[in-house]
């Protein structure tokens, strides 16, 4: 069996009883995690499986192959950009995919984010073909949960949010409930990191001494990028927000978004 970072199953988790349950796969390009919820409670997760596990499962072949009440399977983006809800049209999207440098073995996908935003994303072809296995309607852009969960839960002004995963992080924004800047940076050092969040404060017209970060993702709460972010920020804390009831095993941030995806489905 593959070594994964981290796994939890309950002990009522059953097999035979998937059709009261809820699948969320969070795709990478070279890997996946799950979790399964039963009534908003999480009962299974686990991460870094092997691409190919999902479109071939041998590992998983039990845990993939039974039918499930719902099924939600969040997207990676290579790129993308935001389009205002109201401008945007299907018409519109072979010239909006112009921006994103679209390959022969790319796929170009949109999706409402929110009331006022749809994105446009690109992902690969092989992305695509194995979430068509599961139903394509299942498919969200991979962070829609983590926003949403974060627009529901009164964010501040003066509040940014973090959510990094390997050598990627995301920066949120809100303003008055609404999501008011969203990106990405793959970083290689924490310096870096900290380069990306420094300037997205600035864009925003924002005094880092005076702004708070909450981060979640795969970091440590005493993690040296908190400690190094915490030199250029007025607050660096952990990002306890919980979208589903979890074990004392689990904590909240390492999970938030893949159980944030639970609020994508229909």
């Amino acid at each position: 069996m593959n070594e994964h970072n981290y796994t939890y199953h309950d002990d009522n988790f059953s097999l035979d009883r998937t059709e009261d349950y809820t699948l969320l796969i969070q795709v990478e390009d070279k890997s996946f995690s799950y979790a399964i919820s039963n009534n908003g409670t999480l009962i299974a997760w686990a991460e870094n499986y092997p691409f190919d596990e999902l479109s071939d499962p041998q590992e998983l072949l039990d845990l993939l192959s039974p039918k499930y009440r719902q099924i939600v399977i969040g997207l990676p983006a290579h790129s993308f950009t935001l389009v205002p809800a109201e401008i945007f049209s299907a018409d519109r999207l072979p010239n909006l995919a112009r921006f994103l440098d679209v390959k022969a073995d790319s796929k170009v996908l949109a999706q409402v984010l929110d009331q006022e935003n749809v994105i446009v994303y690109k992902t690969s072809e092989a992305v695509v073909n194995a979430a068509e296995e599961f139903g394509i309607r299942n498919t969200v852009f991979t962070s829609k949960g983590w926003l949403t969960a974060i627009a529901q839960n009164n964010p501040g002004s003066s509040d940014l949010y973090l959510n990094i995963e390997k050598d990627k992080v995301e920066i949120s924004y809100f303003a008055g409930d609404k999501l008011r800047f969203y990106n990405s940076f793959e970083f290689k050092e924490v310096d870096e990191l900290v380069y990306f969040t420094v300037l997205v404060t600035k864009e925003l017209a924002l005094e880092p001494i005076n702004t708070n970060l909450y981060l979640s993702g795969d970091l440590e709460a005493d993690d040296k990028i908190l400690n190094r972010l915490a030199e250029f920020f007025g607050k660096v804390e952990i990002n306890n927000l919980r979208v589903l009831q979890l074990p004392t095993e689990v904590v909240a941030h390492r999970v938030l978004s893949i159980s944030a995806l639970s609020l994508c489905a229909s």
